[in-house]
Order: C-alpha cells, then sequence, then structure tokens
C-alpha cells in the first residue's frame, strides 16, 4: 500500500474525541451519575463487564453500544433487549442504528443519558454568590415579628380580664402551621436536591407572612389617611397573590430547572382562583374590597380634610331611587296575589 492509499485510509477512520463523558440525567435534566469514557466503542448495560454500568432493572445486561462514524459523530447501536431505547422521537429496537443528535441526550429504556464530549461547548460558569452574613439574626426577628402581631390581634379581641391560655392557641397555632410549612418543603428540597434547606424554606416562609400582616395593618390606616376605601381591595388580593409569590419562591429551590413552567402553572391557578372569586361575589355590592371602611384609625391619622354631610345625601340620591323602584315591584306584588294574604 502506498502512502496516498495509507493518508486515505487514515482520513476515512474515525477518530476518537480527546475526553468523553457519559451522564445520566436526573427528572430535572441534571446529571445525577457521571462515568468517564475510557475506550470505544462503548458499551453500556448492567453487567460489570461494560463500560458503563448503570443499575437499573428495565436495561438488559449489555443493551447498548456508541460507536465512532467513520466521517464524526457518535452512533448509538442497540443490542439484545426487550425495552430498546430512543433517539430523540425515533424508537429504536435490538439492532437498530442512529447518530446520536447534537446535545449527545439519548435514552435506553427508562434511563436518560447524555454523552459529552470536549468538542460540546460547555455552558458558563455559573457566579457562585457566598452569603457572607448568612442572616443569622433574620429568622428569630421574623418570628418575633409575626407573634407580636398575633398578639395584637388577639390582645384587641378579647376582654382586658381574659387569662394568658386565651392567647395561646392564636400565637402557637400559626407558629406551627409556619414550621411544618417550612419542613414540608424541606423534605421536597431532601427528595430532589438532596439537601435539606430549612432556615432557607422558614425565611421564605417568615417574610412573606409579615408582610401580610403589615399591609393588613397599613392598608386601613392608607385609605383612611387619604379617604380612598377602594385602597381595601388590595387587602382581599394579598392573601392569594402572596401565597403564589410563596410557593413560586419555595419551587426555585427544589426545581430549579422547571422555573418557567411552574411559574405558569402558579399563574394560571392564581388567575383561576381569582376568577373564581369574582363570580361568587356577582351579587354583592363589591368584588374585592367593600366601599367603605369598616373601622377607623385615631384621627390624627386623617390627611385629607372631612366631606361635609351634604356630600354624603348627595352621593345618595341614586340608592334612593333604586330603593323606590324595588318598593313600587313589591307593592304590585302584593296587590296582585289573589289570596289576599
Amino acid at each position: 500500500m502506498d502512502e496516498q492509499q495509507q493518508g486515505q485510509v487514515m482520513a476515512d477512520a474515525p477518530v476518537a474525541p480527546a475526553s468523553a463523558v457519559v451522564e445520566l440525567l436526573g427528572r430535572d435534566g441534571r446529571a445525577t451519575l457521571v462515568q468517564r469514557v475510557t475506550r470505544w466503542p462503548v458499551r453500556i448495560g448492567r453487567s460489570p463487564g461494560c463500560d458503563i454500568v448503570l443499575d437499573d432493572g428495565h436495561l438488559a445486561a449489555e443493551h447498548a453500544e456508541l460507536h465512532l462514524a467513520p466521517g464524526g459523530g457518535v452512533l448509538l447501536k442497540l443490542l439484545e433487549s426487550r425495552n430498546g431505547g430512543h433517539v430523540g422521537r425515533q424508537r429504536m429496537v435490538a439492532g437498530d442504528e442512529a447518530p446520536l443528535p447534537a446535545g449527545g441526550v439519548f435514552q435506553l429504556a427508562g434511563c436518560s443519558l447524555r454523552l459529552r464530549t470536549t468538542d460540546d461547548r460547555l455552558a458558563p460558569e455559573h457566579l457562585l454568590i457566598v452569603d457572607k452574613t448568612r442572616h443569622w439574626a433574620l429568622v428569630p426577628l421574623l418570628l418575633v415579628s409575626m407573634l407580636f402581631f398575633q398578639w395584637v390581634d388577639r390582645w384587641s379581641a378579647v376582654d382586658p380580664d381574659a387569662r394568658w391560655v386565651d392567647y395561646a392557641s392564636p400565637l402557637l397555632a400559626p407558629l406551627a402551621f409556619v414550621l411544618a410549612w417550612a419542613g414540608l418543603w424541606s423534605l421536597a428540597s431532601q427528595l430532589f436536591r438532596h439537601r435539606f434547606p430549612f432556615t432557607t424554606h422558614l425565611r421564605r416562609a417568615l417574610v412573606v407572612v409579615v408582610v401580610l400582616q403589615v399591609l393588613d395593618w397599613t392598608l386601613p390606616a392608607i385609605a383612611y389617611a387619604v379617604s380612598w376605601p377602594r385602597l381595601l381591595a388590595l387587602e382581599s388580593l394579598a392573601t392569594p397573590v402572596g401565597a403564589a409569590v410563596l410557593v413560586a419562591w419555595h419551587s426555585r429551590l427544589v426545581w430549579p430547572g422547571a422555573r418557567r413552567t411552574l411559574n405558569g402553572g402558579i399563574v394560571a391557578l392564581l388567575l383561576l382562583g381569582l376568577g373564581l372569586q369574582v363570580g361568587s361575589r356577582q351579587e354583592q355590592q363589591y368584588v374585592f374590597g367593600p366601599p367603605y371602611l369598616a373601622s377607623l384609625p385615631p384621627p390624627a391619622l386623617r390627611l385629607v380634610s372631612p366631606k361635609p354631610p351634604e356630600t354624603l345625601i348627595e352621593s345618595l340620591k341614586p340608592l334612593k331611587a333604586e330603593l323606590a323602584k324595588q318598593a313600587r315591584k313589591d307593592n304590585e306584588g302584593f296587590e296582585e296575589d289573589p289570596s289576599g294574604e
């Protein structure tokens, strides 16, 4: 064989990448297991004799092989197996071959795998945000704030000579609920992220709870100060919106890869809940907030001048006409009653 033929054979021979790994992908698309490729072809299965060994009962002992293609790229070949595999949307059975797509993702039975080589472009490095303060004092401060608001609400509702046990349930029940809520989200983080960030989940829950409590106090005071009772509509919207924000905030720790999908679902459920709330209040005088103030803060908080009584009387004229119209209908129905009762 002359030098030209030898050069042609070497050009047609498959060229192995300098380095490659096969990754087992989890539900969120992140690698849960990484095994280095040491030789080609790469045999994948449950047998200890395979190059990539996976502990999955749905895989055959020797399930598939990865081969270098003569023109470049990698071919996936299915060996004898009952569950086969997929490359993209292409279903593969024993004996089938298919080139791996860009990104190197393929599936064997129920295992989602990815071949990554030195020729693939890496994603940019994520900036590591180090929390130097660790918010060591924030959680106790938020807990004290929440309990303070609960205590003041209870104090304003009970008699002056109430016993201390009358404050136990209003104080301990919300505290137990918040702790249990943070614990459940921490268990979800342990299941999907393999860590238990209880303090982080508790801090996020307390932030939303305290903000809602502050709004419950400040919105009536602002509405009274500027004589704008319709501002109380925000009070009815604050709880569902705050709950949606809290769930989305927790979800960022548990399922960071599915952030867009989760946020879209949470927004859809929020809009559905608000729509049902509007539908249930169609026959009431207001939809989200009352057109009047049910409680009056101290007069010192008043910023606008009070309106004269004539303004109130003038605003009631449409209501007077509506009541007179309804009274005529009632009288006509009474006169047409054949029983005379």
